[in-house]
């Protein structure tokens, strides 16, 4: 009987941990992860992490250009680029640099990354 028990709990606790057919196809809205490629390439001195959900990373990473394109000098802002509306949070200033996370938005749209600027 116990080895029954035991057989059992270990067959329910591998169907738990089996992936099923809906949890492999992603969501339309799920974020998924990009490849930043070459981090110099964007505009800014380093992008670290870039996320979607709701577009590709190609779409992604072609916003997050025109984003750093749109800043006017090393501490500037951009608002609104592509149609998008775009917000920023700046933390671990210090002189000769910051970081910064973006968020981009347009309807169910969003594309983040967090960039890194020397000044």
């Amino acid at each position: 009987m116990r080895l029954f028990c035991l057989l059992a709990l270990l067959a329910a606790c591998a169907a738990a941990l089996t992936p099923t057919a809906s949890a492999a196809s992603p969501d339309a809205t799920a974020a998924k992860g990009c490849s930043v490629g070459d981090s110099r390439s964007y505009g800014t001195s380093y992008v670290l992490k870039i996320s979607v959900s709701g577009t590709s990373c190609r779409s992604g990473k072609s916003l997050i250009r025109a984003f750093h394109e749109c800043r006017p000098g090393k501490s500037g802002r951009c608002p609104r680029v592509k149609r998008y509306g775009c917000s920023e949070s700046r933390f671990d200033r210090i002189s000769t640099q910051y970081s910064s996370r973006v968020t981009c938005r347009r309807g169910d749209r969003v594309v983040k990354h967090t960039y890194q600027q020397f000044t």
